[in-house]
């Protein structure tokens, strides 16, 4: 069952795809099922940037999204994951995914063709090359729908 993504920019849903293919199997299949009547219509790339970043910018793809919307949010500061719970669970917003992923040297980057446009970048302290984005070790990956009200 695949999961439901509605994302207008392809590379954006390219690097969606990718982090969701690291998931684990168990956890593909619950989003799948969880995420059938909610797409993820925003992806907040927070890999690389400090705490509250991606909790900033995730409060602001929330604004922008409708009710039984979600954002998948990558992240690779530790405080994010800590900062972006306490906000859902403050603000009453489900999480249907609050997991983390780490890679080894040998799986450390993920394709992007051969060009990054401008608003595609990751932050200046994820280093880059032509065509290839270097992750970090550690993701964390949130899901968050927005809820009536939010």
């Amino acid at each position: 069952m695949p999961i439901n993504i509605k994302l207008a920019d392809t590379e954006q849903a390219a690097l969606l795809q990718n982090s969701i293919a690291r998931l684990t199997t168990d956890e593909q299949t619950t989003l799948a099922a969880q995420l059938q009547q909610r797409p993820i219509v925003a992806l907040v790339d927070g890999r690389g940037l400090a705490c509250p970043m991606p909790l900033l910018k995730t409060k602001v793809a929330l604004r922008a999204m409708q009710e039984n919307e979600c954002v998948y949010v990558l992240a690779t500061d530790p405080n994010s994951q800590t900062d972006l719970s306490a906000f859902c669970q403050q603000s009453a917003l489900p999480i249907v995914l609050n997991t983390q992923t780490h890679h080894d040297d040998t799986s450390n980057t993920i394709d992007t063709g051969n060009t990054i446009n401008q608003a595609a970048q990751p932050a200046p302290s994820v280093p880059t090359t032509e065509g290839r984005l270097t992750k970090l070790d550690t993701i964390f990956h949130l899901i968050i729908t927005k809820t009536y009200g939010n």
